[in-house]
């Protein structure tokens, strides 16, 4: 009896601190999402050419990368909570300054900002995640961040909806005579400031802890959430693993000592975080709106699909809590790729039947809707996969002696790709055209299925400090 309602308390409070940790993939997928409906703004507010559209809109993902880099090393220093609380205060000033941004100079200065906050989260939501559960339903626990992503990104569509629709459009003027644009980013002010409050309650990683030479602490932080004799097998367990080669982390950690070489698990996270980009899932996320009205729907009923896109998109990864710790993380990557090769192939080749009328590139209501079938079908094949698991196994693939640098590397190298992807797209659509562009997200999903057979292997059940290197 008491150790079966230990075991609830136990639960509610992991649950409490996953909840508060992934605020931080919400404030991920707002900040991400809230460009998606203000483009029109921005391009008349700063006298935009496509090229600076890109730039505007990609500017954050700059700031992201040197997040994600610079988080995970930093985490290894101050701490987990500690930079998480300082993204906080990033997306805060962010959201402010986005707002009331004078020039396009100024907005990429703050989106940068708002960057090294998203980049940071992104990397250390899922990490922290990792190190304060139990290891059989660590996946399904890790996965919540992809959901919270996809809340948030939904969360800034339907906001970005309503302010547009009250206001009669995103140019329009709204409260206080400010067009409606600037109020979609300073609506992010409130999750901010509760992020910031949240993370006041939660506890230091144990595993940070042990690693700081801080025994005492971890010790309490890992009784109350496992119990007082499982919390002292812990921390042995933890030291254990650290002793053999055990000094302050570095870069250089990365390399194989025997042969010098970057480490295989390296490479694998460097992979699937840069293939999780490359099959163009930011595309629909940052310019859905967009790239409908492009081939004939009107903004009202873009800013819709781009809800229902993410309605779609929680639903599949509630599928994925239930499945990451019965089949794994391997299988859901390798059916997602299938997935999304055959959808986005399908995508290629509607946009290939589109004409002009009056100048506009339009699709006939049949394949409109073939385009759109498909479309959202990806959505759900990449929320069923390749965005929970990708950072489900960046949080708990690489061993504890690395794992700051591992996902320093890897996050860094995953938002360089976004980067790449999202300011690459308007002059690529505008250029070689949407089919052959769709036409290299299938290419790389499909080779995202051979990379992943190759060099990926599996983590389910295991726990972090059984990992290898």
């Amino acid at each position: 009896m008491y150790q079966a309602q230990l075991e609830r308390v136990n639960m509610a409070f992991i649950a409490a601190i996953v909840a508060v940790a992934t605020i931080g993939g919400f404030m991920f997928g707002y900040d991400s999402g809230v460009i998606n409906g203000t483009q029109d703004g921005l391009e008349r507010a700063f006298d935009l050419s496509k090229l600076g559209t890109g730039l505007n809109v990609g500017a954050i993902l700059v700031g992201c990368a040197a997040g994600a880099f610079i988080a995970g090393r930093l985490a290894d220093r101050l701490g987990r909570r500690n930079v998480m609380m300082i993204a906080a205060v990033l997306f805060l000033l962010s959201a402010l300054a986005a707002g009331a941004a004078g020039s396009s100079a100024v907005f990429i200065i703050a989106r940068l900002i708002g960057g090294i906050g998203v980049g940071a989260a992104s990397v250390l939501s899922p990490v922290y995640i990792s190190e304060v559960t139990p290891a059989h339903i660590r996946g399904r626990l890790s996965s919540v961040q992809q959901i919270m992503i996809i809340t948030g990104l939904t969360g800034a569509f339907v906001a970005n909806y309503a302010l547009a629709h009250s206001a009669g459009g995103s140019t329009a003027p709204f409260w206080f005579g400010y067009p409606a644009w600037r109020w979609m980013f300073w609506m992010q002010v409130i999750p901010a400031a509760v992020y910031f409050l949240a993370l006041l309650f939660i506890p230091e990683s144990p595993r940070f802890l042990v690693v700081r030479g801080r025994i005492a602490e971890a010790e309490a932080v890992l009784a109350r959430l496992f119990g007082p004799h499982e919390a002292r097998r812990k921390v042995e367990e933890i030291r254990a693993s650290l002793a053999a080669d055990h000094h302050k982390p570095k870069l250089s950690d990365l390399l194989d000592k025997s042969t010098g070489r970057v480490r295989r698990i390296v490479w694998a996270g460097i992979g699937i975080a840069i293939f999780q980009q490359l099959v163009g899932i930011n595309i629909v996320f940052y310019y859905g709106a967009v790239l409908w009205q492009s081939v004939g729907f009107s903004e009202n009923d873009a800013l819709k699909i781009n809800i229902l896109s993410g309605t779609l998109s929680i639903l599949a990864c509630l599928v994925t809590v239930g499945l990451i710790d019965r089949i794994g993380r391997k299988p859901l990557l390798l059916i997602g790729s299938a997935g999304m090769a055959v959808t986005l192939g399908t995508m290629a080749a509607c946009f290939a039947t589109a004409g002009f009328v009056d100048g506009s590139l339009h699709l006939s209501d049949q394949v409109g809707l073939i385009a759109l079938i498909a479309a959202n079908l990806y959505v759900i094949f990449f929320n069923l996969s390749w965005g929970p698991v990708m950072w489900v196994m960046l949080g708990e693939m690489f061993p504890n002696q690395i794992r700051g640098s591992g996902l320093a590397v890897s996050g860094f190298a995953q938002w360089i790709a976004n980067f790449a992807i999202s300011v690459s797209f308007p002059a690529l659509a505008a250029g070689v055209g949407l089919p052959v562009t769709y036409g290299f997200y299938a290419l790389s999903a499909c080779a995202s299925f051979f990379f992943v057979r190759a060099m990926v292997n599996e983590t389910r059940g295991r726990e972090l400090e059984d990992m290898e290197g």
